[in-house]
């Protein structure tokens, strides 16, 4: 995993990125990885799986967000 960490509290995942990091272009190049988990990776202690990628476009590309 990338700049991903959680924990299980009180029956809840909780989870922790920070965003101030940056891991360089995705495979595509058309935006800025900022954490993934590289894939569903399961949430140990439970029956729970989880994929999760957050990124950012460059500061040069206007997303397309509705």
């Amino acid at each position: 995993m990338q700049n991903v960490e959680w924990e299980i509290k009180d029956d809840k995942l909780i989870i922790e990125i920070d965003l101030t990091k940056n891991f360089g272009p995705s495979k595509s190049g058309k935006t800025i990885t900022i954490a993934s988990t590289r894939g569903n990776q399961k949430v140990e202690g439970t029956d729970a799986i989880i994929g999760l990628n957050v990124y950012k476009y460059p500061e040069s590309v206007t997303p397309k967000i509705q």
